[in-house]
């Protein structure tokens, strides 16, 4: 079943590791936010193949909710 991953907590986007086509697992970090300088990564929450990446290393000020990763 497809899912969207959305950011968890306004902030800015440091590091992107996944591109559409990859496969991962639960647990797999997706991308990783920078917070009050402190690295919070998002996980994927299920096993599935990327479809979609909505954010882009360097985004600043991105809001907590924003749709990021799409898996399928």
């Amino acid at each position: 079943m497809a899912h969207t991953v959305h950011t968890q907590i306004p902030g800015n986007v440091w590091k992107v590791l996944v591109k559409p086509g990859d496969k991962v697992k639960a647990g797999d970090e997706l991308f990783i936010l920078e917070v009050m300088k402190t690295e919070v990564p998002h996980t994927a929450e299920e096993d599935g193949e990327v479809t979609a990446v909505h954010i882009n290393e360097g985004d600043e000020g991105v809001d907590a909710g924003t749709a990021a990763v799409d898996i399928s």
